[in-house]
């Protein structure tokens, strides 16, 4: 009887110890995703090009649509966002053309309705409205790819960029 609850003892013990520490990594870690490299975002992006466009997917075997592919990449770093490009209407606050950086989400109107948010992009070369992004193209491309921002489809489709590395 005395060595059971030596054992209750003990591990009310050890349990209480480990509460703090899972306190302090919680702590690291939003810590680290607000110090997320841009960079990194980028480089890791990259390793996806060439992977098909598959509507609803964001499986990299199978293939990814253009918001499976942002969250997807953004879920590396420990950072969720919204799964449908219809989630990224409201979010944020829109950047100013010069405020653009690497990692940056650019956010467009569906090519058909201008009232509805239909693709998404992260910016991997941040220069205003003539910035690169890669992003899951349904397009001629039907891949990851990476494409200017100045081109006229994707111009007149612009509705904003967000940083969702410092929300």
């Amino acid at each position: 009887m005395k060595s059971t609850i030596s054992i209750v003892l003990l591990a009310v013990l050890l349990l209480s110890f480990a509460t703090p520490q899972e306190k302090d990594s919680f702590k690291s870690i939003s810590v680290s995703q607000s110090e997320i490299n841009r960079d990194s975002i980028i480089e890791y992006a990259k390793k996806y090009l060439g992977t098909p466009y598959v509507y609803a997917s964001s499986n990299p075997q199978k293939g990814f649509d253009c918001s499976g592919f942002v969250s997807y990449v953004f879920k590396n770093f420990g950072l969720t966002l919204p799964r449908s490009s219809s989630g990224y209407k409201n979010l944020g606050k829109a950047l100013k053309p010069e405020d653009f950086k690497v990692g940056d989400v650019l956010v467009f109107y569906g090519y058909k309705d201008r009232t509805v948010v239909g693709h998404l992009g992260i910016i991997c070369e941040a220069n205003g409205m003539q910035s690169k992004f890669i992003h899951a193209s349904s397009g001629k491309a039907q891949q990851v790819t990476i494409t200017a921002l100045d081109t006229e489809h994707y111009t007149k489709r612009f509705y904003k960029c967000i940083d969702v590395l410092s929300e």
